[in-house]
């Protein structure tokens, strides 16, 4: 009992020391701007989004911006592929307002957005949801794989797909921003069933820890020592031994303010731009149309060398703090 409040008071000043510093101070101004911004363009992210037509996206290169053309010319297959911004709980497609400006605007050509009812109350039923989605999305656009960008407990829903649905056939790079992948104690304080599969002790996250030595999808999470949300503030990263993640810490931003913050939208668009887990583009994200599921124990490209990623090679897991 006396480690367990020793440790909370170490937390807390922790906390407090992020929150008082001139970079904390700076970040949570921007949090509240923010979310009152965000109350305002709420109602316009209730309106379903239309639908993508096959084909239907630009093929000149007039009127690009140099950023675009670049990406359109280096790699047309990391530009086409698309990008599907899964939201939190009680939200909407309206957070991604900025982030999804700022894709397009360094050359992503496809970005959407799904929006679950706010009456949703399990994970896993939002997550077959969204398989059904992934599959629309890909029969509409002609690709087989697509990116998934997933907010607080978006990038839950988005990881139970990836990890427990066989997603990751479908799934080539999963983004979480601020999501409990370890639970949050502060999911404690919310008397709904939906929160409760959010703590650290729930069925949900356990589910999550289990094995998956084949799952081919690369991550990316996104944290912050800010993040008002996440108790403790590290169980916003991915540890996890059979999974290729690589997670980002950013300082001072607060948990709505993730999507919009620079360096975020930076890092996810170097992500993305790069289709190989090493940083290439020989070995393509997506496979041709027509052609058969790859199976399992193949769809993960070997590495530099011919080393092999699904046995943990070192170089494939990276982790940033």
């Amino acid at each position: 009992m006396r480690d367990r409040v020793e440790r909370a008071g170490t937390g807390l000043r922790r906390s407090a020391a992020s929150l008082l510093s001139p970079t904390g101070l700076r970040g949570a101004a921007v949090e509240v701007t923010w979310v009152a911004a965000h109350a305002a363009l709420y109602p316009l992210g209730v309106v379903k989004e239309r639908a993508v037509a096959r084909g239907g996206e630009r093929r000149d290169l007039a009127g690009l911006s140099p950023l675009q053309r670049g990406l359109v010319v280096g790699d047309v297959e990391a530009s086409g592929t698309p990008i599907l911004l899964v939201h939190g709980m009680v939200d909407n497609r309206s957070i991604f307002t900025v982030l999804r400006r700022g894709l397009r605007r360094r050359g992503f050509r496809r970005v959407l957005a799904i929006n679950y009812s706010p009456l949703t109350s399990d994970v896993r039923l939002a997550a077959t949801n969204l398989a059904t989605r992934v599959e629309q999305i890909c029969a509409e656009t002609g690709f087989e794989r697509i990116h998934l960008i997933g907010h607080s407990m978006g990038g839950l829903v988005a990881r139970y797909y990836v990890q427990r649905l066989d997603g990751d056939a479908r799934v080539h790079t999963l983004v979480t921003l601020g999501t409990p992948h370890g639970g949050t104690k502060a999911a404690r304080l919310i008397p709904h069933r939906l929160a409760r599969q959010l703590r650290p002790d729930s069925e949900l996250v356990a589910e999550l820890c289990e094995p998956a030595p084949d799952c081919a999808t690369r991550f990316l999470a996104v944290w912050s020592d800010l993040d008002q949300m996440m108790v403790p503030k590290r169980a916003a990263r991915i540890d996890h031994p059979d999974l290729d993640a690589r997670n980002v810490l950013v300082r001072g931003v607060g948990h709505m303010s993730l999507p919009i913050h620079r360096r975020t939208v930076h890092e996810i668009g170097l992500m993305l731009a790069q289709l190989d887990p090493h940083g290439g583009t020989v070995t393509p994200g997506v496979t041709p149309i027509g052609s058969d599921r790859p199976d399992r124990s193949d769809r993960r490209p070997p590495g530099p060398g011919g080393r092999d990623l699904r046995h943990g090679d070192v170089s494939g897991r990276t982790s940033r703090t």
